[in-house]
């Protein structure tokens, strides 16, 4: 799912050639991203266009060749000049008179000619790692390719595939290895498939046209001839370039700024394409050029985000900046409760009841996205605005899902832009406001990013979960071992080259919890990693099992008669337990001639329309039950998913359960399934496998049972809280 849909979108005839765009947002400034080189399109810039697009007008089009573009394949098509027309017919026809350029590789090269030759049309121009030769080398291995395009080429390997005719036997391996040379930086094998897929949309004769459109003149005498046209560049630049860029080096960007008297962000060990692989930096850097930009374009230089003068952007360090500490009576917390699941509002809610005891006063606000606001709401928690602007995590997973499937690990994957916009959402709140400590409650986002960017960071950070590694499952096959492993590498390497970004990490169990597996091939173990790394808080139920312990008393206050027979049927906060209760429904109507008093109650929760699940006698179909818990622990059954929480309360009030963990989904098949087992809890159901008359007659064998579940202790939330009180 994309983070961000345009606002209009359209295209743009030129002489028959079609180019394609895309507007978002509706700021005074307009940001026009251009197009790199053919060889990927406009979505070269999802990691930057949603957080952009809340402050700003953001223009995106695809070049002739990729994209929803045409693809001509005449050299004279691709000629620079037409190029800079493409880009100024696309303003022309969104009404846009002024726009802050912003562009990558070959876009640099677009940014320069559209302000020398239309200083009118600019306000402004951010160039990354920028191709441009204004110094005439012709010493790096582009360049030298560029020269012999046309000949023979003498291998069938790394540069010697950037020639015609090796694209013209092997396309696919010349576009493999030329994205592996745009994404050098560890780790990104997102960045590299995406930038594949990408290639794999153009075509040899249309990427062709554009390395014959460029060729001609010397490289000494172009570099004279776009040297000629640098006074003519009035409006502000600001060059970004990465010292590990393997396709335009580095000493191209240093001498683009120094001509053009520009500041220059030289991003250490950043590949070619910086505003993919270090987002966060990037969209700060050309959020601030704009503002000035606004500040100019409006006379208004005394204007808060528009400063009067052009200074140097700081350079970034890889350290956390020292927390800032308020001196308020009354400490700020900020919390993060992740969207996926209930369960964790529900113990996020838990602690912050012991946290306010151990530290009276203390105010805390919540960054979260429905339905976990829905359930803050009800208990009049403070919602921070900013809420609103977080893209929904739960709809992504959803729109994954199949039926009873969600291939979480690639979901999770998928999912980067939203993660990248929300993570500048949260930046924005931290940077405006000031709290004592931030708590991240699985906001993966938030912990990531500030990892990759440490200098950011700005308060005191704890870190909660109650899984540790990604694991691959056995249909992801060979590919998916090795995406773990390097995912885990990378959290791995994370913690422990910047120890200081996590001030304390929780693990919501016990260590006998952690799975006891490898993070990947040569990686150490995740119970060994985890116990050295986290402090453990035990699992936190939310709520005491001993206050519900009357189970009589408690189903008469629920409203459950002493000769019905009840089974409660659940499936998280989200909407992909939908096949599930479908399913239950045909079981229910299979055992109720075997139980008499059968009342199945079916919890489709807050993003379920329960008129979608059908009727029957005796089937009892609600909305979203805030106290379920009393429920699950009043039955005399449950059928669930394999969520932890909701499990792990059955565990707690020792009623037994069936559970069905989601196909693919390696934290409820691999983690949750470890810690139940451990518990000695439920019954794993195969949902490929086990039809509604199956699910009958296991719900059967397990009405009745005794229950011998290793006990959960019940101060869980108190412990946790008493490690996050000495933060403050």
């Amino acid at each position: 799912m994309r983070a961000r849909l345009p606002d209009r979108s359209g295209t743009v005839d030129r002489d028959g050639v079609r180019i394609a765009y895309e507007v978002h947002g509706q700021g005074d400034i307009t940001l026009l991203l251009l197009p790199a080189w053919a060889i990927v399109h406009s979505r070269l810039w999802k990691a930057n266009l949603a957080h952009l697009a809340d402050h700003f007008t953001v223009v995106t089009y695809d070049p002739r060749g990729n994209g929803e573009s045409d693809r001509p394949v005449e050299p004279s098509s691709q000629d620079p000049a037409l190029l800079v027309g493409d880009a100024l017919a696309v303003l022309d026809e969104v009404g846009v008179d002024r726009a802050v350029l912003v562009g990558n590789s070959f876009g640099a090269t677009l940014a320069y000619l559209l302000a020398a030759r239309h200083p009118e049309r600019v306000l402004a121009a951010v160039m990354i790692g920028a191709t441009l030769n204004l110094d005439g080398r012709t010493d790096d291995p582009l360049s030298r390719a560029i020269e012999r395009f046309d000949e023979e080429p003498d291998g069938d390997t790394g540069w010697s595939l950037y020639n015609r005719h090796s694209w013209e036997r092997d396309f696919d391996a010349f576009v493999r290895f030329f994205v592996g040379e745009a994404f050098t930086e560890p780790h990104s094998t997102k960045h590299i498939e995406d930038g594949v897929a990408w290639g794999r949309a153009t075509t040899p004769d249309a990427l062709a046209a554009t390395v014959a459109a460029r060729a001609g003149l010397p490289a000494a005498a172009m570099a004279e001839r776009l040297r000629a046209l640098a006074p003519a560049i009035t409006c502000p630049v600001l060059v970004i370039h990465g010292d590990g860029d393997a396709i335009a080096p580095l000493h191209r960007g240093e001498t683009l700024a120094a001509v053009l008297d520009a500041p220059l962000v030289v991003l250490r060990g950043a590949g070619h394409c910086p505003q993919a692989r270090r987002p966060v930096v990037v969209n700060r850097l050309i959020r601030d050029v704009a503002r000035r930009a606004a500040g100019r374009a409006t006379d208004d230089p005394s204007a808060p985000d528009a400063p009067p003068s052009d200074p140097a952007p700081a350079p970034t360090t890889d350290e956390p900046a020292p927390a800032r500490s308020s001196r308020r009576r009354e400490p700020r917390v900020l919390y993060l409760s992740s969207p996926i699941g209930l369960g964790h509002a529900r113990r996020d809610l838990a602690i912050v009841d012991e946290l306010r005891q151990l530290a009276p006063g203390a105010c805390v606000d919540w960054l979260a996205q429905d339905p976990v606001t829905s359930v803050l709401a009800a208990r009049g928690e403070r919602v921070h605005p900013a809420s609103a602007r977080l893209l929904s995590e739960s709809s992504h997973l959803e729109s994954e899902s199949g039926e009873h499937d969600l291939h979480v690990f690639e979901a999770v994957r998928r999912m980067d832009e939203i993660l990248v916009a929300n993570f500048m959402t949260f930046l924005d709140v931290v940077e405006s406001e000031r709290y004592d400590l931030v708590v991240g409650d699985e906001a993966w986002e938030v912990d990531h990013f500030l990892h990759e960017e440490p200098a950011v960071k700005r308060t005191r950070f704890a870190w909660l979960t109650d899984f540790v590694g990604y694991l691959p499952v056995p249909a992801g096959g060979a590919r998916e071992v090795d995406l773990a492993a390097d995912l885990n590498a990378e959290m791995i390497e994370h913690v422990e080259h910047h120890p200081r970004v996590r001030d304390r990490s929780i693990f919501v169990g016990d260590p006998d919890d952690v799975i006891d597996l490898p993070f990947g091939p040569g990686l150490p173990g995740i119970r060994e990693w985890t116990a050295a790394h986290f402090d453990f808080s035990g699992f936190i139920t939310g709520y005491d099992p001993a206050a519900l312990a009357d189970r009589e008393a408690l189903r008469a206050e629920l409203g459950y008669g002493e000769d019905e027979t009840v089974v409660v049927v659940a499936v998280g906060g989200s909407g992909v337990g939908t096949s599930l209760l479908r399913r239950m429904v045909d079981a229910h109507r299979a055992l109720a001639p075997s139980v008499a008093g059968l009342r199945t109650v079916l919890v489709a929760g807050p993003r379920i329309d329960p008129a979608v699940l059908g009727r029957a006698p005796g089937l009892d179909v609600r909305a979203y039950v805030p106290d379920l818990h009393r429920h699950l622990a009043a039955c005399d059954l449950a059928v669930v998913q394999g969520g932890l929480t909701t499990t792990m309360e059955l565990t707690a009030a020792g009623r037994p359960f069936l559970y069905v963990p989601l196909a693919n989904h390696f934290e409820q098949q691999l983690h949750v399934r470890h810690r139940l087992e451990r518990h000695r809890a439920g019954r794993a159901l195969d949902f490929a496998t086990a039809d509604a008359d199956d699910i009958a007659t296991a719900m059967l064998g397990e009405l009745g049972r005794t229950t011998g579940y290793l006990p959960v202790p019940a101060d869980g939330a108190r412990r946790a809280a008493e490690l996050l009180v000495d933060l403050l």
